[in-house]
């Protein structure tokens, strides 16, 4: 009987595990057990495992083998641990040097001719190795740009079986010149979705965005079709400032489990963008799937914008879902076999028309629906969903008056005072968990401003009218920091609260 052992990771969520992988062949009726709770994909490892050594020139062992995938409690999913598999095979059946196996991560798929295919999740993967004290990692070649992010990682790459066999020190009888597997190419490049110089007109909305930018505050734009909502909403990721590396490396382990991550870019440096239809499922969105849980939109938009256009047309499950991100800043999606968690701080952007047929706004005297048919359509937005957007305003048709009007500042412009306005919070909140105000408690905003209670007024007679909830109070405070933030202020003055309060409700005299 003989023992090969080596490594893998287990991926659950962005949380990754890593996986003694350990092959005992025994002299008994030739077999292939593999255990350790593997889902589908990874049970079909057995075929791809013995057809790529055999087509490496390798004579399988003719015995009993039995994989353990330890800790056998973890679930564990997809085809990256195809090379540990087989690693570990051919340990036990010595065509593999053993010694320090166990130190090494193996992480690839395998193709029927014995090529190494990539896989996602090799920058989560390969970064919970590294922390694990599993610094050697060897994966296939399409993937050592994206592994080598990783500090502390020494990275090799294989393009076959035979190759990782040699690397170990073995003998393959031949290794095959052969090109490399290539990867997808991914979707993090940075979209061009225009400048604000593009809009016209727009004085109250366009401020609006800039408070949203620099505090990272959730927006509703409502309006009449054409008058500029979607325009508004695509420019926000453009005047947002760059993600710290931290940020960076978080939100690039995301795509890269996703699978829109594109290596050749290095890691995502800009905030995602992510836009999708009204006819998305609620997995589609918030992730999930059968299996293991796949990040959605929701995450794959982390640190940066998730769009709704026409929100109201999106199914109630898909919006009601968000509303624990919105607080928590992440999504916990659970199986039967146990939770996984996505991180999922996002801004969130809606638009909407006022009614069914876009014309109810102002006076509505060209709208054809009736009142029952305006309340239902706009009800579709929960007012628990709507209590957690800090920043709602209604978006006016453009005049000729607007077209004739020089045009706005661009996109540049704003944006260097959205990046001092966030240098500011950041320089507050440091030695916190927050970095931008619509992260920071209402407690702590309130006793920031305790010695300054006359400035809270307003706030408070909404409060004994009961037109702000206390959540709503608490996003006015973060709203007004925001203001004051943006204007150089210390603190907010009265007239700060004031505007939050306005920008908070929609009312804009």
């Amino acid at each position: 009987m003989s023992l090969g052992t080596t490594a893998g990771v287990g991926l659950v969520g962005l949380t990754g595990h890593v996986v003694e992988v350990q092959a005992q062949l025994a002299y008994s009726v030739p077999g292939f057990a593999l255990v350790g709770l593997p889902d589908t994909a990874l049970s079909e490892a057995r075929d791809r495992v013995r057809a790529a050594v055999l087509s490496s020139a390798i004579a399988w062992p003719n015995r009993k083998i039995t994989v353990n995938l330890s800790p056998a409690s973890l679930p564990k999913g997809g085809s990256a641990f195809d090379v540990s598999i087989a690693v570990a095979v051919l340990a036990g059946a010595g065509e593999v040097p053993a010694d320090g196996l166990d130190r090494v991560v193996h992480l690839g798929e395998l193709g029927l001719d014995g090529r190494l295919q990539p896989v996602r999740g090799v920058l989560p993967a390969v970064a919970a190795a590294v922390a694990a004290g599993f610094r050697d990692v060897v994966v296939p070649t399409a993937d050592v740009e994206e592994a080598s992010l990783v500090p502390g990682a020494r990275v090799r790459g294989a393009t076959t079986l035979a190759e990782v066999v040699a690397l170990h020190g073995g003998t393959p009888p031949r290794v095959p010149d052969v090109d490399p597997v290539r990867r997808p190419r991914g979707t993090t490049a940075a979209r061009d979705l225009g400048d604000l110089v593009d809009l016209m007109g727009q004085e109250v909305p366009r401020v609006a965005l800039e408070v949203a930018a620099a505090g990272g505050h959730h927006l509703l734009l409502t309006g009449p079709p054409g008058a500029g909502k979607t325009m508004l909403a695509q420019r926000l990721p453009g005047i947002l400032p760059d993600l710290t590396e931290p940020e960076a490396v978080e939100v690039t382990a995301v795509h890269s489990l996703a699978g829109t991550f594109d290596p050749a870019a290095g890691l995502v440096t800009r905030p995602p963008y992510e836009d999708p239809h009204h006819t998305a499922t609620p997995a589609s969105v918030v992730g999930g799937g059968s299996g293991t849980p796949r990040p959605g939109a929701a995450s794959r938009a982390h640190r940066g914008v998730l769009l709704l256009d026409e929100a109201p047309e999106f199914q109630s499950k898909v919006l009601e879902t968000l509303r624990q991100p919105l607080e928590q800043g992440e999504l916990v999606i659970h199986r039967a076999a146990g939770a996984a968690r996505f991180p999922a701080r996002f801004q969130l952007v809606m638009t909407a028309n006022p009614c069914p047929c876009g014309m109810g706004s102002g006076k509505g005297l060209d709208c054809a629906c009736t009142p029952m048919a305006r309340r239902r359509y706009f009800g579709r937005l929960s007012g628990p969903l709507l209590d957690r957007v800090d920043v709602q305003v209604e978006v006016q048709p453009v005049g000729r008056v607007d077209f004739a009007a020089a045009a706005g500042e661009p996109s540049g412009a704003v944006a260097a005072r959205v990046a001092a306005a966030r240098a500011a919070a950041r320089a507050r909140y440091a030695g916190t968990p927050w970095t931008v105000n619509a992260e920071a408690p209402g407690s702590w905003l309130r006793e920031r401003l305790r010695p300054r209670r006359g400035v809270l007024a307003d706030v408070d007679r909404a409060l004994d009218e009961g037109r702000l909830s206390l959540r709503g109070a608490d996003r006015v405070l973060r709203i007004a920091w925001t203001v004051a933030d943006l204007a150089g202020r210390e603190a907010p003055t009265a007239g700060d609260v004031a505007f939050a309060m306005a920008l908070r409700t929609g009312r804009h005299a």
